[in-house]
């Protein structure tokens, strides 16, 4: 029996009018200048409202060539549910407003065999966006490919934690024809976040964030999980997907020590 989730922040986050929503995706895409390439195998990209991520979003999904990617792993951080795990979803297809992504039942049930995974509640998979903003662009750039997906809600996980989900998932990814998108916005700054590091050596406020995210994200380009993990130890920084990336960080850990043996 099919289960649908509902594209719940369209109309809000972004445009539930398919027509105008193909157009700014398309839009986007088309000013990146980015050339796909086989060897992009997962990118992290931003999960906030389109009319402020919605461009910055394309130059992370303008490099996907969808030509040998059959299934895309979405990593997600959970805002409103809380659990010490990672959650599957009970849908079987994500819907947006401009088609539908079917999940892969069958890897689900993989995943739920090793007893580390619980589901998520419909009602708690509509709530969450961090996932929902990747959709429209996985479904564009996907368009004319078949392609399934495997939403794995990510939570408030310790460190052990972060790698034994690492190591559940590092098989997949010796898979070409898989592919992980990672959901995560960087700093939110402000009282409203209770951060307001200021390095006034940098100049302006947003400029001493731009270095903070910057550093962020050269320590996230080495692969260790541990150089970010102090790094997040010593700035605070209010990455909301420091989970999600962690496990991705440590899925290529042991997809290293997979290969070396």
């Amino acid at each position: 029996m099919e289960k649908i989730r509902r594209p719940s922040h369209s109309g809000s986050w972004y445009t539930d009018n398919p027509k105008k929503l193909a157009e700014e995706l398309d839009g986007w895409l088309g000013g990146t200048g980015l050339a796909k390439s086989s060897d992009v195998r997962g990118v992290i990209a931003p999960h906030a409202g389109y009319s402020y991520s919605g461009r910055a979003a394309a130059y992370a999904f303008g490099n996907i060539d969808p030509s040998n990617i059959t299934r895309v792993f979405l990593l997600g951080p959970s805002h409103h549910h809380y659990t010490p795990k990672c959650a599957l979803s009970k849908a079987t297809v994500y819907r947006t407003p401009i088609g539908d992504l079917p999940i892969d039942q069958e890897v689900n049930e993989e995943l739920r065999a090793t007893g580390k995974f619980e589901f998520m509640d419909i009602h708690v998979d509509e709530a969450e966006h961090s996932m929902e903003m990747h959709l429209p662009y996985l479904v564009k750039v996907f368009q004319g490919y078949s392609v399934k997906i495997v939403p794995i809600l990510v939570g408030a996980l310790s460190a052990e934690s972060e790698a034994m989900y690492g190591r559940l998932l590092a098989k997949y990814v010796d898979d070409p024809t898989n592919f992980f998108s990672v959901s995560s916005d960087f700093c939110h700054w402000g009282t409203r976040f209770n951060y307001t590091h200021y390095d006034k050596k940098q100049g302006a406020i947003y400029k001493s964030i731009e270095v903070l995210d910057k550093t962020g994200m050269d320590i996230i380009e080495t692969g260790d999980p541990d150089a970010f993990k102090q790094y997040l130890s010593e700035t605070d920084n209010t990455i909301c997907g420091r989970h999600p990336i962690s496990v991705f960080l440590h899925v290529k850990i042991f997809t290293i020590l997979l290969f070396c043996y």
